[in-house]
């Protein structure tokens, strides 16, 4: 509960200071549920989370110590984010670029977007896989907010072109990484959360892009929570059956839990945009963007990356659900009630509706979120 208070006041804060407060709110409470299970692989894992965020939070607070610097000509000592929107074309762009590094780069942690990812996928492979539905959705996208809403400031400046560019860098870093990864990973939980990197990346060169990127990264990150979400979720079932994390220890799922490996197959096809999942309609607009801003052989290499990381989350996939898994004792497997799935399926078809037929106030939340960004 704390911890989804501190992410929900996070979402609602006017001031850069306080989203920086909630969101170190967020490390210390994430890190109890990281450490459920009270064994040496939570503890590793919590103390790395703990490590890794308090550096990233701790730049978040010099780069809000560069900002107030970059006041010196504004008149004002508000760092309201209202503020620094009216006064955007008094700050003083030196400092200006310090603060958007330091911030932009401390808020990754929690976005999982390169250089600062790693500790998010330590924790969400240690904690409950719950607590991974939570740090792969809604604390994600409260990174997201940190990030987004200074951006919208340094886009009123002239350090519009330059602050894209950072984005992008890191952006399509985060995607080259994902893919790596997911080449080789053997560990489940692994496995979704470096997909949860390969969305963040796209949803950032959706932002670097412009145009309708803008749009359709909000709604790539609210469709992800709810898809990725439904995988973890389902992952409990999984591990309830094989009691293993490990690719080489699990398989033919479908035998086991028939309503569990539905979800899994439709989480797999929704993660990785195949129509018609809502994911589709976002990964096509954040394309259509990158196309619109020339940015050919950038879209050329990532579509490039995301066939690697289909084929290789395709085969871990089919993997689990359909090959015996070798040496399993099956006299033992624990029946799974297909109504423990539901809420699963609940969440997957949010995805697919909300892709594909947003509500009127849906679109209009979502347009009002940008309107102030340039175009």
């Amino acid at each position: 509960m704390l911890l989804i208070s501190a992410i929900s006041a996070g979402y609602l804060s006017n001031h850069i200071a306080v989203t920086w407060i909630f969101t170190e709110i967020t490390t210390l409470s994430a890190s109890a549920l990281i450490y459920h299970h009270r064994n040496k692989l939570a503890l590793e894992g919590t103390w790395k989370y703990v490590f890794i965020c308090a550096i990233s939070i701790t730049f978040v607070f010099i780069g809000i110590l560069f900002l107030s610097m970059s006041f010196s000509n504004a008149g004002s000592d508000d760092l309201s984010f209202k503020n620094l929107l009216a006064n955007s074309s008094h700050l003083n762009p030196f400092w200006l670029r310090l603060a958007f590094l330091f911030i932009f780069t401390g808020f990754t942690v929690k976005l999982g977007l390169v250089p600062m990812f790693t500790a998010g996928v330590d924790a969400k492979d240690k904690a409950p896989a719950p607590a991974g539905a939570l740090l792969s959705s809604i604390l994600m996208n409260l990174g997201f907010v940190g990030v987004f809403r200074f951006y919208i400031v340094v886009a009123n400046t002239p350090l519009h072109h330059w602050a894209n560019l950072v984005i992008g860098i890191a952006a399509f870093l985060s995607v080259f990484v994902a893919t790596v990864y997911m080449i080789k990973v053997k560990n489940i939980k692994r496995m979704m959360a470096y997909s949860s990197i390969e969305h963040m990346g796209l949803v950032m060169l959706g932002v670097a892009a412009g145009g309708i990127g803008y749009y359709a990264a909000i709604l790539h990150i609210i469709l992800h929570a709810f898809v990725k979400s439904s995988l973890f979720f389902q992952f409990t079932q999984l591990y309830r059956v094989f009691q293993s994390k490990s690719i080489y220890h699990v398989g033919n799922y479908f035998k086991y839990n028939t309503a569990g490996a539905m979800v899994l197959l439709l989480g797999f096809i929704s993660a990785t945009a195949m129509p018609p999942s809502g994911l589709f309609v976002s990964e096509f607009l954040i394309f259509r963007s990158m196309f619109e801003a020339h940015q050919i052989i950038l879209l050329i290499a990532v579509l490039i990356l995301l066939t690697m990381i289909i084929y290789a989350f395709g085969k871990n996939i089919m993997k689990i659900l359909f090959i015996p898994a070798v040496g399993f004792d099956d006299s033992h497997v624990p029946v799974i009630s297909s109504w423990e799935s539901s809420s699963q399926f609940i969440l997957l078809a949010l995805a697919v509706y909300l892709g594909l037929n947003p509500p009127a106030e849906l679109v209009q939340l979502i347009k009002e979120s940008v309107m102030l960004l340039p175009n």
